[in-house]
């Protein structure tokens, strides 16, 4: 939609714009006065047919636009038609002419010229008389003054804070600084020294007087000096009253470009704090998210409140996380019907960047706000960081090279960290359990009109005039982040690939630009683990080029197949129970850290760097760890909630033991000291505390006794194992904005797939071969099996074909799985390449043999038919 400042920026500055705005609003509410007006867009004018406010102020805009013609107020009329603003200004005659010439009203009026904020009492005293008189103009006129000024707002719906004496004598002076009971008085009466002093009228400029200063010492990092309670009360009275609703709409659309402007340009939050105020009070309206706010008056508010500085939005932040999981996603809703109803009524491409677009950006940074209140008022878990490696990651020795050809090494910043969370002191990954589920943050349309390449391209240069949403990854869904991190890779790999061309120019010898892995069969871990060693001690910058693959003694050009291949083989071997490195656990399907390993570090490293380099060349593996693996790979240790997953049988024990109502000591007989197995099956004693056998566990001390051994399970006992695992990782994805982009669950979505398996977009994307097409018999008896198929079957499919049981980032349809024709019928069974998710299917003579086949094969064939 068409912005006040698009079509008249030219011919009018944007407060002459408002100010038409405004004549056409009240020559449609209330007319000019003149009993024989003959324009027809005037309330004056015979047959004018009355609207709402509503319908007005969208109106008013369109006669704006096309510049409609403006009736002069009628003499008799002089004053009313004016802003809202300027009404305390007008001579009393303001109402002589009207219809209703009730003196009584007319009276009324008069009484609220001097209002300019607001309290709870205040607001309930003039409703009663609007009430009386079945005539709301006053009110709605208060609340058009008040709301749409930003001073007004500012001073409205305080707190009362009691004052001693003294303090109460060193505030007489200025009329500003009463508590609220002299205020009201001062509102109230007219008293001379309100007719004379204008600053008193204006209800005190920002940042004038003590009171300002006062107050900040007095307010806690998360409070304000607006009372919240009064303020939601206030709104639930008026709301439901569609003449005062209006009047809400029309003044946030005043009010809007002016706190835009203090905020961009007059630094008024640094004066007043309690400028927040303002922002506290507009977001308390539920009506925010009404359609009609959409077009104009939200963008605009949108538009102002990114403007707040950082100290200002972590302080709504701390604010808004005491809401109540229902409020936030109150707000959260309202910014996402923004943003998408601006993406769905513009259309957005690469030509026309969404990212250009105000409202959408502004919104989104609002959003930020809500989705840090969200975090903070989680389950917050802000201690139990892992520490960092040791020995730094060894830089990468082309590094003269590059300054040499004078390209300065970028993101020498180390990795990126948004500021709200440097100015809050907390992160993402500290959230255990936000206030509402961090999916409702994500904008699906918003992701479909995302052109990634160039917001990944505005993300790397950070420039001024150029939004990143790739800088509030909580919008994006997985597959959108995937994309950045898969320009990021790119850009790396060309960036090494380029340096690498240059090299040789300049030394005159050929170097690779893919990071190539030459391995035997038979013999894949060592050669592996040797090849990938020298790299990372003599250049560990090689591990982000692309993966090129090859078996000794065999033909075949690495598209990605064979080092799906060479990913498949070294899982299947680094997890296998008999090497000892990883323990299995039944119950939960899942892999642990053996503590008892007599495995080098070595070879925790490499699976480290194989997990880097699955994430980097996009591919998806077959490892299942449980979710405390990823958030130590974050930097977040393992505590007693994460042995839920991790070792639910030993969390279901301690949680009796936390719960227990007896005597402990007496009961359980349990001490500081626990007992493990090791690889030999003997068992090993190990003291959580010194002396840990003399010391019994007792109703007193078993949280500290659970936390410990939590800690034991999970940190200690592994932690030489996961530190080297830990180090291969962060050799190869350091530099990148993975961390930045991704909590752990996705994470885990990157390197092993998603759970959710959609058969159908499966089918939509599979490609035929040898033959076969997808309006053949047995190509369509073959998806109406597997689609009859049951949960297990269908991740058994899976697992046979392609070598995982999980789908892609962004789902099955990214698999591209080839059906091609294996010979005539046969009582063979189907074979498949996964590396190349190639299922070998032969034409089989029934739907039924094709069924037995298909389901021995994928039942049977762990390890026999994959070629």
């Amino acid at each position: 939609g068409l912005s006040f400042g698009d079509a008249h920026s030219i011919q009018y500055t944007r407060a002459a714009a408002k100010h038409l705005i405004e004549r056409y609003y009240h020559q449609l509410t209330e007319g000019c006065g003149n009993e024989s007006c003959s324009n027809s867009w005037c309330a004056s004018s015979v047959g004018f047919n009355r609207m709402d406010n509503n319908a007005a102020a969208v109106k008013a805009l369109e006669l704006y636009k096309v510049n409609a013609k403006l009736c002069d107020p009628h003499p008799s009329k002089k004053g009313t038609a004016s802003t809202y603003l300027e009404s305390s200004a007008h001579s009393n005659s303001a109402c002589g002419n009207r219809k209703l010439n009730h003196k009584d009203v007319h009276s009324v009026r008069d009484n609220f010229k001097d209002v300019n904020y607001l309290t709870e009492e205040k607001v309930y005293e003039i409703l009663d008389i609007c009430g009386e008189k079945e005539d709301y103009s006053p009110l709605i006129r208060v609340i058009g003054r008040v709301f749409s000024s930003a001073e007004g707002l500012v001073q409205s719906f305080r707190r009362s804070k009691p004052h001693t004496k003294e303090e109460l004598k060193s505030l007489q002076g200025k009329d500003e600084d009463k508590d609220e009971d002299e205020k009201e008085a001062a509102a109230c009466s007219a008293t001379a020294m309100e007719e004379d002093s204008p600053a008193s009228s204006s209800s005190s400029r920002l940042g004038e007087g003590s009171s300002g200063e006062n107050d900040v010492q007095k307010l806690a990092p998360d409070e304000v000096s607006v009372d919240i309670e009064a303020v939601r009360r206030v709104y639930e009275r008026l709301l439901s009253n569609e003449k005062i609703e209006a009047a809400f709409l029309n003044a946030l659309v005043y009010l809007s470009p002016n706190v835009e402007c203090d905020l961009t340009y007059h630094n008024v939050y640094s004066r007043d704090p309690n400028y927040l105020n303002l922002f506290v009070i507009v977001m308390e309206n539920s009506n925010l998210h009404s359609p009609e706010y959409l077009e104009i008056a939200l963008p605009q508010f949108c538009k102002a409140m990114s403007k707040l500085p950082l100290a200002a939005q972590a302080k709504l932040a701390s604010l808004w996380s005491h809401y109540s999981a229902g409020q936030i996603r109150r707000m959260v809703e309202t910014f996402q019907q923004l943003i998408t109803y601006k993406v769905i009524s513009n259309e957005f491409n690469s030509r026309n960047l969404v990212n250009d677009d105000d409202a959408v950006v502004a919104a989104t940074k609002c959003l930020k706000i809500v989705y840090y209140a969200n975090v903070l008022g989680g389950d917050l878990d802000v201690e139990h960081n892992e520490d960092e490696d040791e020995e730094p990651i060894p830089e990468s020795s082309e590094l003269t090279l590059q300054e040499l050809l004078g390209e300065e090494r970028r993101n020498k910043k180390g990795p990126r960290v948004d500021p709200v969370e440097t100015e809050l002191g907390i992160r993402t990954n500290d959230c255990r359990r936000p206030l509402i589920v961090f999916e409702e943050f994500v904008n699906e349309p918003l992701n479909e009109v995302l052109e990634m390449d160039k917001d990944y391209t505005f993300f790397k240069v950070e420039t001024e005039n150029k939004f990143s949403f790739m800088t509030c990854p909580f919008i994006l869904n997985p597959v959108t982040k995937n994309l950045g991190l898969y320009y990021d890779n790119r850009i790396r790999m060309y960036s090494e690939r380029r340096i690498t061309v240059l090299y040789s120019l300049v030394q005159g010898q050929q170097l690779n630009p893919y990071l190539r892995l030459k391995v035997r069969r038979d013999h894949i871990i060592d050669d592996a683990l040797v090849r990938l060693e020298m790299i990372a001690m003599e250049n560990p910058a090689d591990l982000k080029k692309q993966l090129y693959v090859e078996f000794e003694g065999e033909q075949g050009v690495d598209e990605g197949g064979v080092s799906k291949e060479f990913f498949q083989l070294v899982v299947e071997e680094i997890f296998n129970p008999d090497i000892g490195m990883f323990t299995y656990d039944e119950r939960t399907k899942l892999f642990w850290f053996n503590s008892s390993s007599l495995e080098n570090e070595g070879q925790y490293t490499l699976i480290g760097i194989v997990l880097g380099l699955a994430i980097y060349n996009n591919c998806i593996l077959d490892v299942h760890f449980p979710m405390v693996v990823y958030r130590k790979l974050m930097g977040k240790k393992g505590t007693f909630r994460d042995l839920a997953d991790a070792n639910p049988v030993l969390y279901q024990s301690l949680k009796e033991l936390l719960e227990y109502e007896g005597s402990v000591e007496e009961d359980m007989m349990i001490t500081f000291q626990i007992s493990q197995t090791d690889l030999f099956g003997n068992p090993l004693m190990y003291d959580l505390r010194e002396n840990g056998d003399k010391i019994p566990v007792t109703n007193e001390n078993r949280k500290e006794f659970v936390a410990q051994y939590a800690e034991y399970m999970l940190n200690k006992s592994v932690e030489k194992q996961f530190k080297a695992f830990r180090r291969g990782f962060h050799m190869v994805t350091n530099e990148s904005p993975l961390k930045y982009l991704f909590r752990p669950e996705e994470i885990e979505l990157l390197i092993c797939g998603s759970r959710n398996l959609d058969f159908l977009a499966l089918e939509e994307t599979t490609e035929y071969d040898g033959g076969y097409n997808r309006d053949s018999r047995i190509i369509k008896e073959f998806w109406e099996t597997l689609h009859s198929f049951g949960e297990e079957q269908k991740r058994f499919f899976l697992q046979f074909t392609t070598g995982t049981d999980r789908a892609p980032v962004g789902g099955l349809g990214k698999l591209k799985m080839i059906i091609a024709k294996n010979g005539p019928d046969t009582d063979r069974l189907p074979t498949s390449h996964t590396c190349f998710n190639v299922l070998l299917l032969p034409e089989y003579s029934s739907k039924e043999k094709l069924r037995e086949r298909l389901l021995k094969a994928i039942t049977y064939a762990k390890g026999f038919g994959m070629l």
